[in-house]
């Protein structure tokens, strides 16, 4: 197999870019370097191109790997053909490699393998054959196999073990298993069956159930499967024998008026009924379930991204509250910088309700720091903290304001060894309170510290393979991070550990250095850090920022094996180090399209597109770019009831999560409500992700509300 082709074609690039990006990938570079800082030489692949590129690869060379294997062990069994190594050099996924294999591999002894140690291989070889006439007939050529030590009593007995081995061999034809997989698809219905209790009625639209394979959505899918497991419902696929079985035929009947026919029939009925369809029927589930996880992935890797992606709230100091009942509210002052100030413990819900003075310490540590913003977590108690603050804010004349803010994977990181290492003195709770609050501040500073799986923006996350989510999850987390940037001198090891060339022990290694050394001065510095060599330095010199550094581009997205290049620039066109800093390059893109930035790129040794980057940076300098995206958390002032909506009303909400068969809108009454696809927009979308994204603000029109099941239904139709 030509991998570089094949990539290709998968992706539709270039089979140059393709090549360009293995050798690179070969090389030790990590996906984040490549896509910012060699866009020359793959020809500006971008992450998500180079990711989905770095999979197949793998996915493809495991393959060739398999496919050497398998032919090694046909090999040394002296039953490798030229057929059969032709066949091998076809077959272009796993699958077809294993169906080649199957009759090679060692397995428990069957009733063919039975068959064949009394001696029937000849038979079932006489029967297959098909023969128009035969004389003697079917059963007087079994009598001569009739061997009472061997346990061949009789000639059915004789006729039935070649059967055994007729069907088995059939069951082992690559060809055939492939051609029935195929029909098995393309027919087959999944159908469920309600075996077992399913209290809150989970999964009630799939106790009588069925739909064809190829027509069923992804999330039905896993649904189905998660029910199944939970033994609420019996799944099944369900295929039309006669189309499958007329099919076969066709290929291994060659003489319909043989004597041999009812025999060679029986077997192949045999064969399909005991061997291949429950075979086939795990492979169908199986990949259907690889196909609804890949895509559950994707979404929750789109989600997670959009979250991580949330422009930050900057230049303002938050108090996070963790709601709660019995052990009360905490509370956790933060200033601009994330540096937290002070704490305290409230009871202003039940079964205390010691609301005034709970409006006394909250309303002291306010006015104390200048808190501009509560952020509330949205768990248990949450409703009755927001009216607390609501009506704090009503008797402070509005002073500040509020946000509900997602506490999932809150409590994870409070019980975690790396909260314990932030905060050794606080008590779980109390860590919970800072990471609400700083997750309003910087989203992505905050929710790094927390694994991905947690953070509450995924479907049927528990039912996908552990590590490929993980590596999905963390490969996005690894990309927003990067191209963010991070301060090398503010940065948590968590933060740290996610840059291009870093893992978490030189993380840990560079807050050491710090803690040990003070601030770093340059990006040069990091050279200094135990076990971060030339290569590791290549990598993530570029995503990692140093504000105070001499060196002003230092503190910009500019690698260092650029910064000749960008010195070179600044010359051509007569500008400074000070008026990068006074941010006076605004004219600086204008003054390179006239000069031809083909020509200048040449002329300063660097490809147009490092050239147009080191623009970008020169421009704005320290640049965020997430603050150049339009979403934003909703600041609040007042809350609303479940009960005060009403059918017609318009409002304004947060997407809290995309899914397949929709999105969920948080409307500001602690209950998300759903958009359903066919809600979401005047046209026809083929996914809710085409038009909505995790952290967007939609007008949403309210549809049904069921106070009772607390479900809200919303459109945003016109």
């Amino acid at each position: 197999m030509d991998i570089i082709k094949s990539i290709s074609e998968e992706l539709k690039i270039s089979e140059k870019q393709t090549e360009a990006a293995v050798r690179l990938i070969d090389e030790g570079n990590t996906i984040p370097f490549i896509a910012r800082y060699r866009k020359e030489v793959t020809g500006s692949l971008d992450d998500t191109v180079l990711r989905s590129l770095s999979e197949r690869l793998s996915y493809l060379r495991n393959l060739e790997k398999r496919r050497e294997e398998v032919r090694a062990a046909v090999a040394e069994q002296g039953k490798l053909t030229p057929a059969l190594s032709e066949a091998l050099d076809r077959a272009s996924v796993l699958a077809e490699i294993e169906d080649i294999y199957r009759p090679f591999k060692p397995h428990r002894k069957t009733r063919a393998d039975a068959a064949r140690e009394k001696g029937l291989q000849p038979l079932a070889e006489l029967i297959f054959a098909q023969h128009p006439r035969y004389d003697p007939g079917i059963p007087e050529a079994a009598a001569a196999y009739i061997d009472e030590e061997k346990g061949v009593n009789s000639a059915e007995e004789a006729i039935g073990g070649a059967c055994d081995i007729i069907a088995e061999e059939l069951s082992d034809n690559a060809g055939i298993r492939k051609r029935i997989r195929e029909l098995s698809m393309e027919y087959g219905t999944l159908r469920t069956e309600k075996i077992g209790e399913d209290p809150k009625g989970t999964y009630s639209m799939y106790y009588e159930f069925s739909e064809k394979l190829t027509a069923l959505p992804g999330h039905r899918i896993l649904a189905v499967n998660r029910a199944e497991k939970e033994e609420v419902l019996r799944v099944s696929v369900d295929v039309p024998s006669d189309i499958v079985l007329n099919d076969l035929f066709a290929r291994i009947i060659t003489a319909p008026k043989s004597p041999a026919f009812r025999y060679v029939a029986r077997a192949a009925i045999d064969g399909y009924d005991r061997l291949i369809a429950p075979s086939i029927e795990r492979e169908l589930r199986s990949a259907l379930f690889e196909t609804a996880g890949e895509g559950a992935i994707r979404l929750f890797s789109e989600n997670l991204k959009n979250l991580l992606m949330t422009p930050p709230l900057k230049g303002k100091t938050v108090m996070g509250l963790d709601p709660g009942y019995r052990t009360g509210c905490k509370l956790a002052v933060v200033d601009k910088t994330g540096k937290v100030l002070d704490t305290a413990v409230i009871y202003p819900t039940k079964p205390q309700e010691r609301v005034e003075d709970a409006e006394r310490i909250t309303a002291a540590l306010i006015r104390k720091y200048g808190v501009d913003v509560v952020a509330i977590g949205n768990g248990t108690a949450s409703k009755e903290s927001e009216l607390f603050i609501a009506g704090l804010i009503r008797k402070m004349s509005g002073s500040f304001r509020y946000a509900m803010v997602s506490e999932a994977g809150a409590s994870v990181y409070s019980a975690s060894k790396l909260g314990a290492e932030e905060f050794p003195d606080f008590d779980v709770t109390r860590r919970s309170a800072v990471s609400i609050a700083r997750r309003l501040q910087d989203a992505l500073a905050e929710l790094v510290k927390i694994d991905p799986k947690s953070i509450g923006v995924g479907q049927y996350q528990h039912d996908m393979k552990p590590a490929r989510l993980s590596e999905a999850l963390e490969g996005v987390v690894e990309d927003c991070v990067n191209t963010v940037g991070v301060d090398l001198n503010t940065a948590s090891h968590a933060l740290l550990s996610y840059v291009a060339g870093i893992n978490a022990a030189t993380a840990k290694n560079i807050v050491r250095y710090r803690e040990e050394n003070g601030e770093f001065r340059s990006r040069a510095e990091l050279l200094k850090v135990p076990r971060i060599g030339a290569k590791a330095y290549e990598q993530c010199a570029g995503f990692l920022r140093v504000s105070g550094s001499e060196q002003i581009l230092d503190c910009t997205g500019v690698h260092p094996e650029s910064y000749g290049a960008a010195g070179a620039l600044l010359e051509e066109f007569g500008y400074t180090d000070e008026d990068i800093r006074g941010h006076r390059l605004s004219g600086l893109r204008a003054a390179v399209a006239k000069r031809g930035a083909d020509r200048l790129a040449e002329r300063l040794g660097v490809g147009v597109p490092t050239l147009m980057d080191i623009v970008g940076e020169l421009e704005k300098p320290g640049r965020d770019v997430r603050e150049e995206l339009p979403k934003q958390e909703e600041l609040r002032e007042d809350v609303m009831e479940l009960s005060d909506l009403k059918p017609g009303m318009q409002l304004t909400g947060t997407v809290r999560n995309v899914i397949d068969f929709g999105a969920f809108v948080d409307i500001g009454v602690h209950q998300d409500g759903l958009v359903h696809i066919s809600q979401i927009s005047d046209r026809f979308i083929r996914h809710p992700s085409e038009v909505l994204s995790v952290g967007d603000r939609v007008s949403v029109r309210v549809l049904s509300v069921d106070v009772k099941k607390q479900r809200i239904s919303l459109t945003m139709k016109s």
